[in-house]
């Protein structure tokens, strides 16, 4: 038998996998519909399946397969929950993880609230260079609060961490136009050739932000890790007046509330950017292995964790 977990960063969920567990490892392609049928029938579905493996640098390895079977360079929801998985595996505290772009450093940060252990995850590396994302726009080489009259009224900044992310800050969050521009630009679209996170940002205060996500390959989601990342790195670039540089910055999202914390330098890609959250586990998932080959998760064995109680008891003390 082989223990899948249902996870999840503010609400941001996932299927863990690790394969270094398995007598014999899921192709490509076997992984690509795994993910799809998980995220779309069990437990309510899910944004995506985290793929746990072996590395040579690092702990351990971790490919993000988003909802619709494409593959995402990072996550950094999900990367606190593989970190959690992983220093719980080897009993460990710091250490680093591979992506598909970098080796990225990790440790366990103080849990949020009783029974809310959290993360520290570095968010890592920065590009506002338009063949990075990629995006095409007139002549522009960044995209940096610039009027796109295309997109819309007021001012949109793109940067990949190393996920591409459009961002437009605003006076409330507009549901229906942020829908339509994540539609548009995940669509086939003269811009953003291979599409874009688009995540709206309201400022609530100093150091205080809401952010809410479309997510390429996914839709809304209750909380993109990345895109909350990019977002701060945005407000502490173009919002400084309200950018304390020596405290961590909130951000609220549909999901629950996470922290990051910006080091900005002379290059702003070479900022330092760490984003702290909560590594919820809610259920155990027991499986035959052949079965995962197979795609057939009609005889799933499930058990609850406990812990969403606790998540839950956490939202509620930040509202």
């Amino acid at each position: 038998m082989v223990k899948l977990l249902k996870v999840h960063g503010s609400e941001n969920q996932f299927f863990i996998l690790d394969q270094s567990l398995l007598d014999k490892p899921l192709t490509d392609p076997e992984i690509k519909q795994l993910a799809i049928n998980l995220c779309q029938n069990v437990l309510n579905g899910a944004d995506g399946l985290l793929v746990v493996d072996t590395s040579v640098d690092c702990l351990g390895k971790m490919r993000v397969i988003n909802a619709d079977g494409s593959e995402a360079k990072m996550c950094g929801n999900g990367l606190r929950t593989v970190s959690r998985y992983l220093s719980e595996k080897y009993q460990l505290n710091e250490f680093k993880v591979e992506t598909l772009e970098s080796n990225l450093s990790v440790r366990r940060a103080k849990d949020f609230y009783p029974g809310v252990p959290a993360f520290s995850v570095e968010i890592s590396p920065i590009s506002f260079q338009k063949a990075a994302l990629p995006f095409a726009y007139q002549d522009l080489n960044e995209m940096l609060d610039q009027k796109i009259p295309e997109f819309g009224d007021g001012t949109y900044s793109a940067v990949a961490v190393p996920n591409p992310h459009l961002i437009k800050f605003v006076k409330e969050i507009d549901y229906d136009e942020l829908n339509d521009l994540g539609s548009k630009l995940n669509a086939t679209n003269q811009y953003f050739p291979e599409g874009v996170n688009v995540s709206f940002c309201k400022i609530l205060g100093t150091n205080e932000l809401f952010v809410q996500t479309f997510e390429r390959g996914v839709g809304f989601t209750n909380a993109c890790g990345t895109g909350m990342s990019a977002t701060s790195l945005l407000f502490a670039l173009l919002h400084n007046e309200q950018f304390d540089s020596t405290k961590d910055i909130t951000v609220y999202n549909p999901g629950g509330m996470v922290k990051t914390n910006i080091h900005l330098k002379a290059d702003k890609e070479k900022s330092l950017i760490k984003l702290i959250g909560n590594a919820t586990f809610t259920h155990e998932i027991n499986i035959d292995e052949l079965q995962l080959h197979n795609n057939d998760l009609t005889n799933l064995s499930i058990t609850q964790t406990g812990e969403e109680a606790s998540y839950q008891a956490f939202v509620q003390s930040i509202k």
